[in-house]
C-alpha cells in the first residue's frame, strides 16, 4: 500500500460503478483514509453493518417494523408472544433530503447473500446519488471490484 493515498481511482471507479467490493488488510488504516477522502470530496457518508440488514430498501428508505428481541419471557397479553413491533425511521431518510452525493459503507458484507448484493447494486441504479461500499473480507493488499462482477 502507497504511504500517501490519494483515492482518486477508488472514487472514479466508485462513481462509474455505483458499488464497489472491498477488500483491505485485516491490520485496517486503508478503508478509513478511503472513507476520510470520500468525505472531503463531497459525500454525506452512512456506515453501517451488514448483519441483520434484512431487505435492504425498507431498511435504508422506507419507514418499517421491528420487533424487540425475545428475551423468554411470559407474553402478559398486550402483543403477540414475540413482542410489540415498534416503528423504525428510515436509516437514509435525512441523507436523502440533500442535493449531494449519499456513501453507504457496508461492514462485514461477507454475510450478505447475492440476492441482496442484487438489490443493492439495484439500488444504485433506482437512485443515482446513492454509491455503496460492501467490505467484503481482508485481503493483503488493498483492492475493490465492482459489485455487478460478483454476482
Amino acid at each position: 500500500m502507497p504511504l500517501l493515498l490519494t483515492g482518486r481511482g477508488f472514487r472514479q471507479t466508485l462513481e462509474q460503478a455505483g458499488a464497489l467490493a472491498l477488500y483491505a488488510p485485516l491490520e485496517g488504516g486503508a478503508e478509513t483514509r478511503l472513507l476520510r477522502r470520500l468525505r472531503a470530496a463531497g459525500y454525506h457518508a452512512h456506515l453501517c453493518s451488514a448483519r441483520g440488514l434484512g431487505d435492504p430498501e425498507a431498511f435504508l428508505f422506507a419507514l418499517h417494523g421491528v420487533r424487540p428481541p425475545h428475551l423468554g419471557h411470559q407474553s402478559i397479553g398486550r402483543g403477540a408472544a414475540v413482542g410489540t413491533v415498534e416503528r423504525v425511521m428510515p436509516q437514509l431518510g435525512a441523507a436523502l433530503e440533500g442535493t449531494g452525493p449519499i456513501l453507504l459503507w457496508l461492514l462485514e458484507g461477507k454475510v450478505l447473500s447475492t440476492a441482496e448484493l442484487a438489490s443493492l447494486l439495484a439500488l444504485t441504479r433506482r437512485e443515482p446519488r446513492l454509491k455503496i461500499v460492501v467490505e467484503m473480507g481482508g485481503s493483503r493488499a488493498l483492492r475493490w471490484r465492482p459489485l455487478a462482477e460478483l454476482l
